[in-house]
């Protein structure tokens, strides 16, 4: 198999506390060829400075915004920096396993005819102390797009994107919570999406943000369902949705 060049995008903004612990887990990949592009979202704490820890490495990439902006557009604005076949995104306070990147590009070299592939992932939660994994059912892969209707169970910081389909598609900059739901949805409907079952990355709950969340995520939401109602049966997502403002009223302990 060749060793095709991987771009992992970190978007930063003020996110010094798990910063080192993100960057090595990059390092420690047991896959080599890849490249790291930092684009800083205009910190003002010392994420710059933990970042400059690893300048000296060729692969290291520093890029920083003129202005703050949105967390999608920053994504899209990151891609412009990127040369690698495939892409990833990892923000700064989740982690991968050793593993993640050597076992997705060796099943997207294998696998031609699908666009990216994700994994289940670890949740970690700050407050109370534990870790989980996400989903304990077999997840989907194929062509996806009425199960993620359905359940959506793709987290962003497990997929390894083909480049094409990223700069084909882009993230839409007007969501705030959703916007990854919304591109793997446009994606699906077009591309067989792969899944490796196992956990390959863990993702960090913060309790202190739960409500200002999980309010944006309903408004988000239900503006994508009124504007996607006649395009999609959207049963199962009207139900999730439901879920979710019950989930609000009763204080639930995380969502996701």
């Amino acid at each position: 198999m060749d060793y095709p060049l991987v771009s992992v995008i970190i978007n930063c903004h003020n996110g010094e506390k798990y910063l080192k612990e993100c960057i090595e887990s990059v390092l420690n990949q047991s896959y080599k060829n890849w490249e790291l592009i930092f684009f800083d979202n205009c910190s003002d704490d010392n994420s710059k400075k933990i970042f400059n820890k690893y300048v000296n490495r060729n692969n290291f990439y520093y890029k920083k915004s003129e202005k703050t902006l949105s967390l999608y557009e920053a994504r899209n604005k990151a891609l412009n920096f990127t040369h690698g076949k495939y892409i990833c995104y990892l923000d700064c306070d989740d982690t991968w396993n050793n593993d993640k990147l050597e076992k997705q590009v060796n099943f997207l070299e294998k696998n031609k005819n699908f666009g990216l592939v994700y994994s289940n992932f670890y949740i970690i939660n700050e407050n109370k102390k534990f870790t989980s994994i996400r989903f304990k059912n077999i997840l989907p892969e194929g062509f996806i797009l009425q199960n993620l209707l359905k359940e959506y169970t793709i987290g962003i910081l497990t997929v390894c994107f083909r480049s094409e389909i990223l700069k084909n598609y882009f993230f839409n900059k007007k969501y705030n919570i959703i916007g990854d739901f919304d591109l793997m949805i446009r994606v699906s409907k077009q591309h067989k999406i792969g899944c490796i079952q196992e956990p390959l990355a863990f993702y960090r709950i913060h309790e202190n943000n739960f409500s200002h969340k999980i309010n944006l995520y309903i408004n988000e939401l239900s503006e994508w369902i009124k504007q996607h109602n006649n395009e999609f049966n959207l049963f199962y997502t009207k139900i999730y949705l439901l879920k979710l403002k019950i989930k609000k009223i009763l204080t639930f302990f995380y969502f996701k």
